[in-house]
């Protein structure tokens, strides 16, 4: 099983999210971790080759931009509610940055 790994304040923004939202996300990550998919996702290209945004529908919107394609960990670079319809620049953005610190080629 990979381990987890949270970048900047990803960890304290998950732990931010209602209960239930925050257990959805945690499932979807040890799913990640045990090299399964998670049920709801998407390609984030924009944050940088590689990097996925898994999406949970739990007590409004929730995101959280991860990375797998290393052989040893799963890095979570962000966590955050979603208000709008397209995910917010200033979310990608700090999601690349963040990919950038890991040695993530964009």
């Amino acid at each position: 099983m990979k381990k987890l790994k949270f970048i900047g304040t990803s960890e304290n923004d998950l732990a931010d999210f209602p209960l239930d939202a925050k257990r959805a996300a945690g499932f979807e990550l040890w799913q990640i971790q045990i090299g399964a998919r998670p049920s709801d996702f998407k390609p984030m290209p924009g944050v940088g080759a590689g990097a996925y945004e898994i999406r949970v529908h739990i007590l409004g919107e929730w995101r959280v931009i991860y990375v797998a394609k290393f052989a040893e960990v799963v890095y979570v670079l962000h966590a955050f509610q979603k208000k709008t319809q397209k995910t917010r620049q200033e979310d990608i953005e700090l999601a690349a940055r963040r990919y950038k610190l890991i040695g993530g080629e964009p």
